[in-house]
């Protein structure tokens, strides 16, 4: 594996509020030509989640939305819109933890995440009604239809991730993480691979996705930035291409479930 010794952000400047129908490779073109940038062959394209989800219409608009009434009890123990806590519910498996403002689930795609990623931040203004953002229905398959039109619009093979903002147990603050991932191998398996002492190592494994979405997030930023799309340039990509589905922890090796 060749470790490169330069990496390269870009914030893709300029591209509108995305909205539902939208094209994201025709926006990401159109802002390339703009800002004079061409795409390479190896480029990562970072994509934040949320102009993901609103260009497949993942979208709702609470006032359509009819609290189960387990909806309603949980939304009394932790103080939220029970509106909200239904649509939480309907994209959950399990609820894991609970407590006032918290409500910690099991996503229906595994991830372990707070309000089963639905998000109510930048997603429309006082003047348009309360809406909720879903995550995407199928993040993995959402970057590869990305990358595909990539490579249609800008002519270059690239890796394509879907960035989205966890809060971590154990730690505080939150940080970019991989939902969706295509072109890339996801997770690198060093196991079986010498330190640079000749010990094996056994069980090193390599979040790739997680550590480029995060290096992402830096420039993407969680307020008024408007920075939804960073290109990586200057990594090594090489291998077989996995879907950020193989970051999430099987539930038999989960010490703490």
């Amino acid at each position: 594996m060749n470790i490169a010794n330069r990496i390269e952000l870009i914030a893709l400047p300029g591209l509108p509020a995305v909205k539902p129908g939208d094209a994201l490779d025709g926006l990401v073109a159109q802002g390339l030509d703009a800002a004079r940038i061409d795409l390479c062959d190896g480029d990562v394209v970072v994509f934040a989640q949320k102009v993901v989800s609103k260009a497949e219409g993942r979208l709702v608009d609470l006032r359509s939305v009819t609290p189960s009434p387990r909806a309603e009890e949980v939304a009394r123990q932790v103080d939220k819109d029970p509106r909200l806590v239904e649509l939480i519910l309907r994209e959950s498996k399990r609820i894991v933890r609970q407590r006032r403002d918290v409500l910690v689930v099991e996503h229906r795609l595994g991830f372990v995440m707070a309000n089963a990623g639905i998000d109510q931040s930048n997603v429309a203004s006082a003047a348009e009604g309360e809406f909720a953002l879903l995550l995407p229905e199928d993040p993995d398959a959402s970057a590869l239809r990305l990358r595909a039109a990539l490579a249609r619009s800008c002519g270059a093979r690239t890796g394509v991730i879907i960035n989205d903002s966890f809060g971590r147990p154990w730690r505080r603050g939150t940080a970019g993480v991989a939902i969706g991932c295509a072109g890339l191998p996801a997770l690198r398996d060093l196991r079986g691979r010498p330190d640079l002492f000749g010990r094996t190592l056994r069980v090193t494994e390599i979040g790739l996705a997680d550590e480029i979405a995060a290096a992402a997030s830096l420039l993407m930023g969680q307020a008024d930035e408007a920075r939804p799309v960073v290109i990586v340039r200057g990594l090594d990509i090489h291998g077989p291409a996995l879907a950020a589905q193989v970051l999430v922890r099987p539930p038999e090796e989960d010490l703490f479930r």
